[in-house]
């Protein structure tokens, strides 16, 4: 059990400190090799047995990562379709011509769309997409960027809970209990619609100076390709629609998710064929598709499994005190130690052994997405949404996102929870 919590420990603090330095090897992101390491090194010392952990990957409940990893990504390549072919871009430039001359009225439109648009792709697609352009229009206009930049990340970041797919956090927690897709829905609407609105009045409260003077900027005009945008759209749409039904066709969701994924590109590729276009925005969008979460959900799978089998799980599960409050609090603090996806996976594991209900399941979902805006190492959004900075220019500096992110997660979480406890 020692051995096993040392090399958790450890890999854990190096995942951190590779998060918050943005340390890579040849553009790869150094805390991927770290939690790698970390898991090699678990099997290497037989602290979990192979063959514990190849079953763990490749059993047949719900509860499956590999199942779990081909859900998320097949579903990702819908949204990452659909902003390669411009309709992303379409509808930022749109809220912006309709916003006028008005910085208030820019800021609530963006927050629709961004809350609209998460709540049916996910909150990483969003933040990939809407990022570099509050950048390039902010810089246009002569615009401070900080009140959209953190707009986007908290509105993204909460409404990402309402849906099973918002988040691989959602996915993964709900699997433990067997929460369908209509049961995920009918509790967890009024959390994140409450919560949104709170995150929102505190934004407006926050930024409402910077807001008053009006906008100085030419919109420009874009058209995406509407054929493609179509497909893509049908596809996502069709796509939801089932996943929303599945409990009544006993269909597994990974499976759904895989068909409409497969169904888009054979549809793009005969469609391009047809045209005789190049493949351009087929490659860019499966170049852009999530490929580090494969190494890096296993990896934490294994050292969670290795703290399962160690018994090191049960006594943490001893020790937590049950409760919608106590489990959405804490997990909102672990995310932030471990990032959200870890402590899920961790998180998921002590609910079990503790033979707690489904209640602290959502509870945990909420800490989960919360927990993204409460410092950068919440979640992996929070990491990319620097990075994405950078590039533009733009800073916001590990203290700064921190108060911002104390000062709204606090009012959020507390009224996201209370809305749990009424419909649990």
């Amino acid at each position: 059990m020692t051995l096993c919590i040392i090399i958790f420990a450890l890999t854990i603090v190096g995942m951190i400190i590779c998060v918050i330095t943005n340390a890579n090897i040849k553009k790869i992101p150094l805390y991927l090799i770290v939690t790698l390491l970390g898991a090699i090194l678990v099997l290497a010392c037989r602290v979990l047995p192979l063959e514990i952990a190849l079953k763990g990957l490749w059993n047949n409940s719900s509860v499956n990562p590999i199942k779990i990893l081909i859900l998320f990504i097949s579903m990702t390549s819908l949204s990452v379709f659909l902003d390669e072919v411009g309709f992303f871009t379409f509808l930022a430039c749109y809220t912006l011509k309709k916003a006028g001359i008005s910085q208030l009225k820019l800021f609530f439109l963006l927050f629709i769309v961004v809350s609209v648009l998460t709540v049916f792709t996910s909150n990483d697609i969003i933040i990939l997409t809407f990022t570099p352009f509050i950048c390039y229009f902010c810089k246009r206009a002569k615009l401070n960027p900080l009140p959209y930049l953190i707009l986007e990340f908290v509105s993204a970041n909460t409404f990402s809970m309402m849906l099973l797919i918002g988040n691989p956090t959602n996915i993964y927690l709900s699997l433990f209990k067997n929460i369908s897709f209509g049961e995920y829905l009918s509790v967890m609407w009024l959390p994140a619609i409450l919560g949104g609105i709170t995150a929102f009045l505190v934004l407006w409260l926050l930024f409402k100076k910077h807001l008053a003077t009006p906008i100085s900027f030419t919109y420009e005009t874009f058209k995406p390709n509407n054929p493609r945008v179509v497909l893509g759209v049908c596809h996502l749409a069709i796509c939801t629609i089932l996943l929303a039904v599945e409990q009544f066709k006993n269909l597994e969701m990974w499976l759904i998710t895989l068909a409409f994924s497969v169904s888009l590109f054979i549809s793009v590729i005969i469609y391009k064929l047809i045209k005789k276009e190049p493949m351009q925005d087929v490659k860019l969008t499966l170049k852009r598709l999530p490929w580090g979460l494969i190494p890096f959900l296993i990896s934490m799978f294994i050292l969670v499994e290795s703290l399962n089998y160690t018994g090191v799980t049960q006594e943490i599960a001893k020790i937590l005190p049950k409760g919608v409050f106590s489990y959405g609090v804490i997990s909102t603090l672990s995310a932030n130690l471990l990032n959200n996806i870890p402590m899920s996976v961790l998180f998921g594991s002590i609910i079990n052994f503790a033979s707690l209900g489904k209640a602290e399941i959502f509870a945990t979902i909420i800490g989960s997405n919360i927990g993204a805006y409460l410092t950068p190492i919440g979640a992996l959004a929070g990491i990319m949404c620097l990075n994405i900075l950078s590039t533009h220019g733009e800073k916001i500096s590990f203290l700064k996102f921190m108060l911002y992110g104390i000062t709204i997660a606090i009012p959020t979480l507390l009224v996201s929870l209370l809305a749990l406890f009424i419909m649990v």
